[in-house]
């Protein structure tokens, strides 16, 4: 395959950024969106030119640092994560945009890499325990009902990679909120203090600057775990016990 990549170079967070074009050839169908990269980068290497800075790690959709916009989608055209988009998506001679996250809660490092620390900041916030608990249970000691614990596991597959985000119009956050909120506070151990997590979250979202929920479902849509939308209800229903009840 030979394609035209259309790629954001931005040296760093204070210099502006542009499009720059390059022609990739040799990708194989079975490559994965990253190694087709790193064939580029391999390119730019051999030419004396500056590798395009992108984030990764596992390479197994499992971590959620392969955050690109590809062709105008996060992660692009399949539900996945990029280092799980494979080069059989495309086309031979296609053009392909690839972009970092757009929001203004995660500005740009480099090129296409972001800090995304504000997810980091938001689940800081209220995932944790405060109340001491002594030594680590004898499994199964703390029975958990088989639909909590389907519920929770269900919330707890957001793996953080900020899809939602970037594929909001308004750059909100509330679904990934909502999957921390939904996962921690049904589990048993997490009850006593639910209502002061949604608060301290929530609270800690808008501080971060991420917009407000329409409840377009973009975030869903683009969500590779497929987190579901009506999650976003569930956490608003935390967060209103919460409000009414007040601070504790």
């Amino acid at each position: 395959m030979k394609l035209t990549l259309r790629v954001w170079r931005q040296k760093n967070a204070d210099a502006p950024g542009a499009m720059a074009s390059y022609e990739v050839d040799g990708i194989s169908e079975g490559m994965s969106f990253l190694e087709m990269l790193d064939t580029l980068n391999e390119d730019l290497i051999l030419s004396g030119e500056d590798p395009v800075a992108f984030d990764h790690d596992c390479r197994e959709g499992i971590c959620g640092a392969c955050s690109l916009v590809i062709n105008g989608d996060a992660h692009g055209p399949e539900r996945t994560t990029t280092c799980q988009l494979h080069m059989r998506s495309f086309a031979d001679g296609d053009t392909i945009d690839v972009e970092p996250w757009r929001a203004s809660a995660f500005p740009v490092v480099k090129d296409l890499v972001v800090d995304r620390g504000a997810l980091d900041r938001v689940i800081q916030a209220g995932g944790y325990i405060t109340a001491p608990t002594g030594s680590a249970p004898e499994a199964h000691a703390t029975a958990v009902p088989k639909p909590d614990a389907d519920y929770a596991f269900e919330h707890a597959e957001c793996i953080g990679c900020g899809a939602c985000v970037a594929a909001c119009p308004n750059g909100s956050a509330m679904l990934f909120t909502s999957a921390k909120v939904n996962h921690l506070n049904v589990l048993p151990q997490g009850s006593p203090e639910r209502e002061t997590r949604v608060l301290d979250m929530v609270a800690t979202m808008d501080a971060e600057g991420f917009g407000g929920c329409t409840l377009t479902g973009e975030c869903a849509t683009a969500c590779p775990k497929g987190i579901p939308l009506p999650s976003i209800a569930a956490m608003n229903k935390e967060w209103l016990k919460a409000v009414r009840r007040g601070p504790r």
